[in-house]
Parts: structure tokens; C-alpha cells; sequence
């Protein structure tokens, strides 16, 4: 796979225990082959010869990656606050379908139904609150 054929009969790595010997020598080698390939490269090339492999993306790559927004995994979703924000889905599926991601409540916006209905406190209580700048509303 590495163009290094002198290394295929080499005793030094006939098996994991002389590989483990020898694991400097083997990341140096493996590390020379890396350099010259991206690491989209890479992995293609591994995976093309059957051994399982995976590009590291750094998060600017994830939010970029089309394959992401394809399988659902990165969906934009509707904020109050920030239009168009792209957020990171649960990648598991139960039914198929990726599940729709949502806002999470803003700080405050619950607050009078919550003193109301959890509390109970009147309109008037929960005004008077929020005057005096105890809690807040979005």
C-alpha cells in the first residue's frame, strides 16, 4: 500500500511482537507516507485497500463538509438570535430520518409562566419582579 515492498518479508515485522520492537521505526515509516498525501488522500487510499480508515477534521472541515448537511448530521436551524445557525444533530437514527434540532429556550423567556404556574404567583407579583430586575424576560 506504501510502495515499500522491501518491508513485506522483513522479520522485524513478521509479527505484532517484533512490530511492537520495532513501533519507532514503523511510525517513522508510516509518518514518511502521511506527509506526502493529504489526509483526505489518505484515508481514500486506505480505504481503497481495505483497511479502515478516517480523516481527522478539525471543526471549520465539519461545519464545511457537504456530506455532513447531506446525512442530516449538521442542520441550519431556526434561533431566535442567530439566523441561519448551523448545529450539530444527534447522528443516530431510530427511524431513518435525522431529528430536527431546536432552539433552546433564551434566558428569561419562561420566567413569568414559571412564577405563575409553577409558583404561583399573580400577574401583578411577577410584574413587580420583573421591574425591580429580580428576573428577566426575552
Amino acid at each position: 500500500m506504501i510502495g515499500r515492498q522491501d518491508l513485506i518479508d522483513d522479520p522485524r515485522y513478521a509479527s505484532p511482537a517484533a512490530r511492537l520492537e520495532h513501533e519507532a521505526t514503523i511510525n517513522a515509516i508510516v509518518s514518511d507516507w502521511t506527509k506526502q498525501h493529504d489526509k483526505h488522500e489518505a484515508m481514500c487510499l486506505l480505504g481503497g485497500a481495505g483497511i479502515p480508515a478516517g480523516a481527522v477534521l478539525d471543526t471549520k472541515e465539519l461545519i464545511e463538509d457537504a456530506t455532513m448537511h447531506a446525512r442530516g448530521i449538521l442542520q441550519v436551524m431556526d434561533h431566535p438570535v442567530v439566523k441561519d445557525y448551523r448545529m450539530p444533530a444527534w447522528p443516530v437514527r431510530h427511524d431513518g430520518a435525522p431529528p430536527a434540532v431546536k432552539a433552546s429556550p433564551l434566558l428569561g423567556e419562561h420566567s413569568a409562566e414559571v412564577l405563575k404556574d409553577w409558583l404561583g404567583l399573580s400577574e401583578r407579583e411577577v410584574e413587580g419582579l420583573l421591574q425591580d430586575r429580580v428576573v428577566g424576560r426575552r
